[in-house]
């Protein structure tokens, strides 16, 4: 499917068809089907949606959608593979087709299209942006997340930037600030033997254990005086008394009320201009089912 939204033109693989990469007029129809459904569920739910970016120099190393159900006090959050293939006209070469390439060229704006395009034209309502000083931070503010280490994480990689040093023991254990950075960013070994057996959808999956741990721990200290505490530290559009708002309305939430999700597709090899590089295609008809599950239909009642 492809629209044009704004200046940039978007095109998706689809993962049911290797050579999908068309305009699928036929399907506008059926987008505009779920965009209708999308903005019903919005009115009738009080929902807010935001996009959080982790943000590795001039490039996104994570996405997450997160859907707050301010009704059923619920939260859906989805992981956007920062692998996931991303056309954008003029932009030809094959790390341009990824979406973790788009903060670079076209800034936070330019994700919320691109989000907003992927996911079957849902509304996005507020950005926060946060860099690995910024993470390591606010994990230090609220002592500390535990997490489940699935084997011993070590690498090294004085080229990035920053520089990269891992070393964390595999076992249950609570991380400050600059182990939890380490964590975040790995993704193999140094000697390319240790690392998630599902590849970087293995990566995604302890991100966002790491993130729902941090919820927990965030839940059990008073989430407002954690999001007073952290607003220094983050990029967004959203004023501090908002997010205070929101932060006292998901304190009235248990764990069973976050549900993770990853966009539904596949990794596959594509090659662009003669290289070849690892990809995440988009499955639209799941994806669709997805969003449809999230924005599943309930009784109006009023948001003040």
């Amino acid at each position: 499917m492809a629209f044009l939204l704004g200046t940039h033109t978007f095109l998706k693989m689809n993962a049911n068809n290797e050579n999908d990469i068309g305009s699928h007029e036929e399907k506008i129809k059926e987008g505009e089907k779920l965009k209708d459904n999308l903005e019903k569920g919005e009115e009738e739910k009080g929902r807010v949606n935001f996009i959080l970016l982790g943000k590795d120099d001039l490039r996104t190393d994570s996405i997450l959608f997160i859907s707050f159900d301010r009704k059923l006090k619920t939260v859906d959050l989805i992981s956007i593979p920062r692998d996931t293939y991303l056309y954008r006209k003029g932009y030809e070469k094959a790390e341009q087709r990824k979406i973790n390439s788009v903060y670079g060229d076209h800034g936070v704006e330019g994700v919320k299209e691109a989000l907003y395009f992927i996911l079957g034209e849902t509304p996005i309502d507020h950005y926060i942006i946060l860099d690995y000083k910024g993470v390591e931070n606010i994990i230090d503010s609220v002592g500390g997340v535990e997490v489940n280490i699935p084997f011993h994480m070590k690498y090294e990689d004085p080229t990035a930037n920053p520089p990269l040093y891992i070393d964390i023991p595999k076992g249950v254990q609570v991380l400050n600030g600059e182990k939890s950075v380490q964590f975040l960013r790995y993704r193999k070994g140094s000697n390319n033997k240790e690392g998630y057996a599902e590849g970087d959808l293995g990566r995604i999956k302890a991100q966002q254990e790491f993130v729902f741990s941090f919820f927990k721990k965030s839940l059990g200290i008073r989430l407002p005086l954690v999001i007073k505490n952290s607003f220094k530290e983050i990029e967004t559009d959203m004023g501090l008394n908002e997010a205070l708002k929101y932060g006292k309305e998901i304190l009235e939430m248990e764990e069973e009320d976050f549900n993770l999700f990853i966009l539904p597709g596949v990794a596959s090899y594509r090659t662009f201009e003669g290289k070849t590089l690892s990809y995440y295609i988009q499955d639209e008809v799941k994806t669709k089912e997805l969003m449809e599950k999230i924005y599943k239909a309930s009784k109006k009642v009023p948001v003040e």
